[in-house]
C-alpha cells in the first residue's frame, strides 16, 4: 500500500510525525540526503505484509539481466570517438578489450548468471580468421579481422564470469557466393573457434539489424525476401551443426521509435525489411522472437528527437518509451510466432553510444524502469549495452570504474529474482514500483521503487525490511551515493559491503532517488521454492 490515501487523524499525525524524524535523516543507519517535510499519509495495516497477496505476474531467464560487447570491442577497429574529440569525428580507434583482466572479470562476476552477446553492427562483416591464418588487413567484403586468440579470450571470458555467449554471424559481402547467397563458411569458423576453445554459442541472431543495410555492409538491393533465402540456408545449416545453440531474430532495430534522420541515412528503403516481412519468412525457425531498442539518438549521430536529453530524462513520454517498441513486437509475436518468448538483446540509452549524460545517475531511472517494465510484461531476456564501451558502459572503459548504472544493476540482482509479481497499488503521481521474489525463493520479495520527482514519497510494505537508497549530488554526472555513501571498488574488481539500512514497514524515498527494498518476512507464496 502506498501513501497519500486517506485514514484516521491519530494515523496522519503519527504518519507525519514519523516521515518528519525520517526526514530528518534516519532510516536505520543510513543517512538520506535532500528530504523534507511532506504531507503523505500512510494506511495502518495490521492483518500482515501487504507483500505477501502480491500475485504472480510472470517469470523471467535466470539470466534476465544481461549485457554486450560489441564484436569491435573484441578486434579492435573504429568505435564511437568520446565526447571531446575532434569537431566532425564520429569514429575513433580503440584497441581490443582484453578480457582477462582480472579486475574486469570481478566486476562482471558480480552481475552474474548473465548472457553476454558478442555482436553489434561491426560483426556483420568481421573476418574470421582460418587456423593458421595472420591477415595484415581484412579481406575484401569485410572490415575487420577476429583471430583465434581473440575467440578464445571470449570463451574464457564467459566461462571465468558465467555468462553464456550470445552472437550473430558475418554476413557481409564477403560471405557471398557469385549469385550474392549467404555461404556458411565465416560461420562454422567461429562455431569451430568456439568448440576448441571448450566453450558453446547458447543463442545466435543470424544478422545484426538486418535493416541496416549500409552499415552492416549488405548487398545494396537486399531485402527481406533475400535475407529470407538467406535466413533458411543459415537455419539448416546451424540445426545440423549446432543443434543446441537457440536461434533469435530477427534482430531488426525498433521501427516505432526510430529517428526518422537515421532511417533515413542508415536503413533499408522503407517496406523492403521491416520486422514483421521478416517474421512471416522465419518465424518457424526461431526459438525466441528479437529485437534491438534505442529510445533516442546521441549527438554523434547528429540528432535527436528531444526526449534523449537531460530535461526531459525523468519524464514519463522517455521512461515509457521503451513500452511503445514492446507493444509493437508482442503483436508481432502474438500474431506470427505465438507462444515464443521475446528477447531485447540490444537497448541502452541512445544509439551512437549514448550521450553525454548516459554514464550519469540520470540514465538509472531509465535503466531500471525498462528492466522493471519489461520483466512485468514477461519479456525473458534484456542485454544492456555495452559492459564497458561508450558512454553507455556500465563500467568506465579507461578505468573500469563502475558507473550508476553498473550499481543499479549490482542491486537489481541482489534483490530482483526471476519471478515477478504485481506491484502494490500506488495513488502517487510519478513513484513507478516494482516487486518480484527475492532471489533466494525463501517467501521474501524484493522491492524497487523510482521517485523521479522533486519531492519525498513513502512505500508501506507493512513489516521490517532492508534497503538500499541510491542518489546522487549531481544527477547527470559524477558519482552514485548507496545510503548515504559512495561504494567502494578494490582494485581487483572486489567491492566493499554494501550495507543495507534497516526500516519498520516505512520506506521513504527522497526525491530524485531509486530504492531497492528486501523483505524477507513477506511470506508470499509465489516465492516458495
Amino acid at each position: 500500500m502506498i501513501c497519500g490515501q486517506q485514514g484516521s487523524k491519530a494515523n496522519r499525525r503519527h504518519s507525519r510525525n514519523r516521515l518528519k524524524w525520517l526526514c530528518l535523516g534516519l532510516i536505520g543507519s543510513a543517512l538520506v540526503s535532500g528530504c523534507t517535510m511532506h504531507e503523505s499519509v500512510i494506511p495502518d495495516h495490521r492483518s500482515g505484509s501487504p507483500l505477501s497477496h502480491l500475485n504472480k505476474l510472470a517469470e523471467v531467464d535466470p539470466r534476465y539481466q544481461s549485457y554486450n560487447i560489441e564484436m569491435v570491442e573484441v578486434t579492435g577497429g573504429r568505435f564511437w570517438a568520446p565526447y571531446g574529440a575532434p569537431a566532425g569525428e564520429m569514429f575513433q580507434y580503440r584497441a581490443p578489450i582484453d578480457l582477462a583482466d582480472p579486475k574486469l572479470r570481478m566486476l562482471a562476476s558480480h552481475l552474474s548468471p548473465a548472457y553476454v552477446r558478442i555482436s553489434g553492427t561491426w560483426a556483420n562483416s568481421t573476418y574470421v580468421a582460418a587456423d593458421g591464418e595472420m591477415p595484415s588487413k581484412p579481406p575484401t567484403g569485410f572490415g575487420q579481422v577476429l583471430t583465434k586468440a581473440q575467440w578464445k579470450g571470449v570463451v574464457d571470458f564467459s566461462k571465468a564470469v558465467d555468462a553464456r555467449i550470445v552472437t550473430s554471424f558475418a554476413a557481409s559481402a564477403g560471405t557471398r557466393d557469385k549469385d550474392g547467397r549467404w555461404t556458411s563458411t565465416q560461420a562454422e569458423r567461429l562455431l569451430s573457434l568456439t568448440t576448441s576453445a571448450g566453450g558453446k554459442i547458447h543463442a545466435a541472431e543470424f544478422i545484426n539489424e538486418p535493416a541496416l543495410t549500409g552499415p552492416g555492409g549488405l548487398p545494396p538491393t537486399y531485402d527481406s525476401s533475400a535475407y529470407a533465402l538467406d535466413f533458411s540456408t543459415f537455419a539448416n545449416w546451424a540445426r545440423q551443426n549446432a543443434p543446441q545453440m537457440l536461434l533469435i531474430g530477427p534482430g531488426n532495430l525498433g521501427e516505432e521509435t526510430v529517428d526518422p534522420v537515421v532511417a533515413a541515412k542508415l536503413m533499408a528503403p522503407n517496406g523492403t525489411i521491416t520486422t514483421k516481412l521478416l517474421l512471416e519468412k522465419t518465424a518457424e525457425h526461431l526459438d525466441a522472437v528479437s529485437w534491438h531498442f534505442y529510445g533516442g539518438v546521441s549527438p554523434r549521430c547528429r540528432s535527436g528527437n528531444g526526449l534523449d536529453s537531460r530535461e526531459a530524462a525523468l519524464s514519463s513520454a522517455w521512461l515509457d518509451r521503451t513500452l511503445i517498441e514492446y507493444d509493437a513486437m508482442a503483436k508481432y509475436r502474438n500474431d506470427l510466432a505465438a507462444g515464443k518468448p521475446l528477447w531485447l538483446t540490444e537497448t541502452a540509452q541512445a544509439a551512437c553510444g549514448g550521450s553525454p549524460w548516459a554514464a550519469g545517475f540520470l540514465d538509472s531511472f531509465r535503466y531500471l524502469n525498462q528492466l522493471g517494465a519489461l520483466a512485468q510484461r514477461g519479456v525473458k531476456v534484456v542485454m544492456h549495452n555495452t559492459l564497458s564501451a561508450s558512454d553507455y558502459g556500465l563500467i568506465d572503459p579507461e578505468t573500469l570504474a563502475p558507473r550508476p548504472n553498473y550499481w543499479a544493476a549490482l542491486l537489481w540482482r541482489k534483490t530482483m529474482g526471476r519471478v515477478v509479481l504485481q506491484p502494490p497499488q500506488n495513488g502517487q503521481s510519478g513513484l513507478r514500483i516494482f516487486t518480484h521474489c527475492l532471489p533466494e525463493m525463501n517467501g521474501g520479495v524484493g522491492l524497487m521503487a523510482l521517485n523521479p520527482g522533486d519531492a519525498p514519497l513513502s512505500v508501506n510494505v507493512g513489516g521490517p525490511g532492508k534497503v538500499w537508497i541510491m542518489q546522487a549530488d549531481a544527477i547527470d554526472i559524477g558519482p552514485v551515493k548507496i545510503n548515504g555513501r559512495q561504494p567502494v571498488v578494490q582494485s581487483d574488481g572486489a567491492i566493499d559491503a554494501l550495507p543495507p539500512a534497516d526500516f519498520e514497514g516505512e520506506l521513504i524515498l527522497p526525491a530524485q532517488s531509486i530504492a531497492f527494498a528486501a523483505v524477507d518476512q513477506a511470506a508470499n507464496s509465489h516465492c516458495q521454492k
